[in-house]
């Protein structure tokens, strides 16, 4: 798996949020979803509500300055995969990180997920369930107490 490097690092903290929104939009729309979904995906990671979402974007705000504005949703952590070619769980810069998961979150939805199993709502009563890989998945249990399970034929 790729790492990342200071120079791509740099690339990301430099990038206009509001010039990315509109092609995660894009991407979304193409595949029958929309913006008040992928306000509620950026929402959950991130504390915003869709006005500061559109704020930030007309403020024209680095993903720098965006994701310091941020109140992470303390279950991000939990949003592995690979995205772009590089493993989350693996990426060392915060802020990259950061942007990573929101992407994942996004081609979740992208491809079709149903939102309740994105967000890990409505999961058998855990408070987070995403699909990690083909035969693994974790959850969190209600008590906190984390599982693994290990199998051909479950699904979120």
């Amino acid at each position: 798996m790729a790492t990342t490097t200071p120079e791509h690092d740099k690339r990301i903290a430099e990038m206009v949020f509001g010039k990315i929104y509109p092609l995660y939009l894009d991407r979304l729309i193409k595949n029958g979803r929309t913006e008040e979904e992928l306000d509620e995906v950026i929402g959950w990671l991130t504390g915003f509500e869709p006005q500061e979402i559109q704020d930030l974007i007309d403020e024209e705000v680095t993903f720098k300055e965006f994701f310091k504005r941020a109140k992470m949703n303390p279950k991000a952590k939990l949003i592995t995969g690979v995205v772009c070619g590089y493993r989350i769980e693996e990426i060392g810069t915060p802020l990259t990180k950061k942007c990573r998961q929101m992407e994942k979150l996004i081609d979740e939805l992208a491809r079709g997920r149903k939102m309740e199993k994105i967000l890990g709502r409505g999961c058998g009563g855990s408070k987070f369930g995403m699909r990690l890989g083909k035969i693994h998945h974790f959850i969190i249990l209600p008590q906190n107490i984390y599982l693994l399970i290990r199998s051909n034929s479950l699904r979120f």
